[in-house]
């Protein structure tokens, strides 16, 4: 029998409140039951195994993302949405250390295709870039130079590798500014037929 008041969702939260403490990396069973009080195998009435718990980490995590995002870019279009979607990114890479470790684990496909965090994050992404008039492929080129920029920028802040004197803001800004000046001219690609 369970533990009375563990649940999935209480195991998941508590995981991911320790991937922002110790790492992602760092989270396991053992520290999630000597955190409950119970012995490990209690949980796994919650999880299966502990890729099962990164898993459901990751996934959480991503939905807390894009709710940031989509509360950010709200009636927001061209360069405002732009630089919202990418503050809200930003700032929950740095205050969400461990959670957004969570959301670079690669997740079987077919697991998230119909998960409504996976389908918002696309609807709202994809959105975003639809008013620079973009269309697949080039839809997925730009996903990709956006997830790479944001990704490599807060991952570089968040371990003091940017150590210039210049205000780390600053050149953020200025990314973003080049970004929508990249979409702005995007290099659309041919259609052969």
């Amino acid at each position: 029998m369970a533990r009375a008041g563990l649940t999935t969702e209480r195991v998941v939260a508590a995981a991911a409140d320790l991937a922002d403490e110790v790492g992602f990396e760092n989270v396991t069973l053992s520290a999630l039951a000597r955190h409950f009080g119970v012995k490990d195998a209690s949980l796994y009435v919650h999880v299966r195994n502990a890729q099962d718990l990164r898993t459901r980490v990751a996934l959480l995590a991503g939905g807390e993302l894009i709710d940031r995002i989509a509360a950010a870019v709200a009636g927001r279009a061209g360069k405002d949405a732009l630089a919202a979607f990418a503050d809200a990114y930003r700032e929950y890479a740095l205050e969400r250390p461990g959670r957004y470790a969570a959301t670079q684990l690669r997740i079987d496909q077919a697991l998230i295709a119909d998960t409504p965090a996976f389908r918002r994050t696309a609807e709202i992404t994809y959105g975003m870039l639809r008013s620079y008039g973009l269309e697949e492929p080039d839809l997925t080129d730009a996903v990709r130079l956006l997830r790479a920029t944001f990704h490599g920028y807060s991952a570089l802040e968040a371990t003091g590798g940017f150590g210039a004197p210049r205000d780390v803001r600053r050149s953020w800004d200025k990314a973003v500014s080049a970004l929508h000046i990249a979409l702005e001219n995007w290099p659309r690609e041919k259609d052969d037929h």
